[in-house]
């Protein structure tokens, strides 16, 4: 039987190229969340369900203007960094984390400040249409909780990780572990707190084995996380090849690139997500690929902290497996339609090429650019696989996790080609009505 039936018009991805649009279908959705099936005006029981579900007062039926879409998937995020969002990116990457985000991140050992920021936060993510975030939190154990506790009150499936590190020669002393014993110790501590959490509500609210990233962390600290990844089979997020500095600090210290330094110590699994990238040579994506590790590429700021482009194009080739990423505060929106935009973006830079010195044919790097459908893969499909989530897709068997869009009426007269670039394009938090998880409304206007 149908919780709910929702009528309308909706696109998704079917693979990497292409996205499949469906006009006044019908979409229902159990008690559990699950869309059951979808039917097209020509089935045999599309006029009575439409209609049952009518008399019952559970259909949600969408205007001409509005469209559904499935809700997207931020596969990494700074959530203590949101005050900071939009501030100092002129910064190199360092200096940014030394004179802003280290010292914002340590207000969060007041767990009534980390409360209001995140409630906030959280509240933020879901009316920019995103229903699933990965997040780094901090090194504080009770505000890391807070922010579980606000996406299980709000409804946003959650990620949550407890950030490591406990290198002196690159934490200041007030933010740091105090040792790798200590940061393991409380990492344990905040699974545990979470499987808990998650067995009470029944929500997605899963703890995240989380080394900032090689610079911040011991060896002993990266040993210890791998082990307890395995432990409790739990994913991994932290930062590869992120930067110039980032990539040379690897170097320098281990004499192998960061992706081997983090493979070494077994943090490169099919649960483990890596943001950025865009130093990565080819030995690190094949490493990348044959541990099934997802890239969570993070366009907007890649600009002002990556010293480069990933290029998107050339790891689908390959196989690799991409998500994409707001990476708040590093990108300053929370929209994952300003980074799909830029992912399209940023390609297209690739491909021509920035120097107007050099020749057309030599400046950039051929057939770099992605289309639209492949940044929209990435916040939907690429993202639910690299998570193991059922969910990214309206489908049957799916979680029903998705946003509704008012577009622009004009919209009702332009093929559906049209229609999907102008919402990729056009649409802002303002026009996002309604959003849902595992059919469940979480946010909306009225």
């Amino acid at each position: 039987m149908e919780n709910i039936v929702i009528h309308g018009t909706y696109f998704t991805s079917k693979n990497v190229n292409e996205v499949e649009f469906h006009e006044d279908h019908l979409i229902c959705i159990d008690r559990s969340g699950t869309i059951t099936r979808t039917l097209s005006p020509v089935d045999a029981e599309y006029s009575q369900i439409l209609n049952d579900a009518r008399q019952a007062g559970r259909l949600i039926e969408l205007k001409p203007n509005q469209y559904l879409l499935p809700g997207f998937i931020d596969l990494h995020v700074h959530a203590p960094q949101w005050p900071q969002a939009g501030l100092a990116l002129e910064l190199p990457l360092a200096d940014w984390l030394n004179h802003y985000t280290f010292p914002l991140e340590a207000k969060f050992a007041d767990s009534h400040y980390a409360r209001r920021v995140y409630q906030d936060f959280v509240h933020q993510l879901l009316s920019h249409g995103t229903t699933t975030a990965m997040m780094f939190g901090t090194i504080h154990n009770d505000a890391n909780v807070e922010l579980a506790r606000q996406s299980v009150t709000q409804g946003l499936r959650a990620f949550v990780g407890q950030v490591v590190m406990d290198n002196p020669d690159q934490t200041p002393e007030y933010y740091r572990n105090s040792s790798a014993k200590e940061a393991l110790e409380s990492t344990e501590k905040f699974i545990h707190t979470m499987l808990g959490l998650q067995q009470q509500t029944n929500s997605t609210v899963v703890p995240v084995i989380t080394p900032r990233f090689v610079p911040s962390c011991t060896d002993e600290a990266l040993e210890g996380l791998g082990d307890l990844a395995k432990k409790y089979d739990l994913p991994v997020q932290s930062h590869l090849s992120e930067s110039n500095w980032e990539h040379g600090y690897a170097i320098e210290r281990y004499g192998i690139h960061d992706t081997a330094v983090m493979d070494h110590f077994h943090l490169l699994t099919n649960r483990s997500i890596m943001a950025h990238g865009t130093q990565l040579q080819d030995d690190d994506l094949l490493t990348l690929r044959n541990r099934q590790t997802t890239i969570a590429h993070c366009p907007i700021s890649n600009i002002y902290f990556g010293n480069g482009v990933l290029p998107v194009k050339k790891l689908f080739s390959l196989g690799n497996r991409m998500g994409i990423g707001s990476d708040i505060s590093g990108g300053y929106s929370p929209s994952l339609y300003h980074n799909i935009r830029q992912a399209v973006k940023s390609s297209q830079m690739l491909e021509d090429g920035v120097d107007s010195r050099k020749k057309a044919d030599e400046r950039g790097v051929k057939d770099s650019r992605i289309t639209m459908p492949n940044a929209f893969y990435l916040a939907t499909v690429g993202g639910a696989q690299a998570l193991h989530l059922k969910t990214g897709k309206l489908e049957e068997g799916y979680q029903a996790d998705f946003q509704i869009v008012n577009g622009h009426p004009a919209l009702m007269k332009m093929t559906s080609a049209d229609i999907f670039q102008r919402l990729m394009y056009q649409t802002e938090q303002q026009d996002i009505q309604e959003v849902y998880v595992a059919g469940k409304r979480v946010y909306g206007k009225n």
